[in-house]
């Protein structure tokens, strides 16, 4: 399908699945490999000028996440459209998300092959369905891309890496994702670090969660925030980060900040 980057708007599809016969339009899944070479290089020129400064992360959009951006044509505030596929067109909704896992699976080998040493799964628009619908529409394809990346890696004679799983206000299905074969679980601002602990155990890593919009703060009140949030999770199996993305107006001094505090307030958890 073509995409637009439109200023201001995002990802934008100007001619989106409107009916079950738009499906027939879309390519087989594997020319991923080709088509998305450039994705790849970049991957590559990438890590070799970190030249081990940092870990690259690769990243994909989540089946669910993604099928509604081909569906709604772009950001929705209700994912009515989507949402409509799921109930009057379930079977042609399940093998779009099948097309799509088919397409995620050889796009994720592809970066660690190109160098990516950690993978993050983002099923941004988890919040829009319920329980019964995540667990119907969006757990199991999310399962399937771990599983299926896993094998790929073995069978191409790479490396595993960890692999992230993060889907923004989905706290009611925390420990459905514990158990979906991630390394690691990413929480949302919205979602209490030692409520979360309880709930996926102690063998899942998390990440997260402090409200991106406190960047808006002032630096010391960044540093209060980042102590309160470390303290919370504590010093084992934990990724400090945001529990979502930077806005554009955001200071990058206050990225800084926040960085800083992360790095200064881990120091001091580990000597004590």
């Amino acid at each position: 399908m073509e995409v637009t980057m439109v200023p201001g708007k995002g990802p934008s599809f100007p001619e989106p699945l409107r009916e079950e016969r738009d499906l027939e339009r879309l390519r087989d899944p594997e020319v991923v490999t080709s088509e998305l070479g450039y994705v790849f290089q970049a991957i590559t020129l990438t890590r070799q000028q970190l030249a081990g400064r940092v870990p690259l992360i690769g990243f994909a959009g989540a089946p669910w996440t993604l099928m509604t951006y081909m569906v709604e044509g772009g950001s929705s505030s209700t994912m009515a459209q989507s949402k409509r596929w799921l109930y009057q067109r379930p079977q042609a909704s399940h093998q779009l998300l099948r097309i799509l896992t088919d397409a995620l699976v050889p796009y994720l080998v592809g970066q660690v092959a190109a160098g990516a040493q950690a993978l993050q799964l983002f099923e941004s628009h988890a919040g829009h369905l319920g329980p019964q619908l995540f667990n119907k529409f969006a757990l199991p394809y999310i399962r399937d891309v771990a599983k299926r990346v896993k094998a790929r890696l073995q069978e191409a004679g790479l490396a595993p890496v960890p692999m992230i799983i993060f889907a923004k206000d989905g706290h009611f299905a925390l420990e459905e994702l514990a158990q979906a074969g991630y390394e690691v679980v990413g929480l949302d601002w919205t979602v209490a670090p030692k409520k979360a602990r309880e709930r996926v155990g102690k063998s899942v890593t998390l990440q997260g969660n402090l409200d991106p919009c406190a960047l808006y703060a002032s630096e010391e009140e960044i540093g209060r925030l980042v102590q309160q949030m470390l303290d919370d999770f504590g010093p084992k199996r934990y990724i400090a980060n945001l529990g979502h993305g930077l806005y554009p107006d955001m200071d990058p001094e206050h990225v800084g900040a926040f960085v800083d505090a992360v790095h200064r307030h881990s120091r001091l958890l580990r000597q004590n």
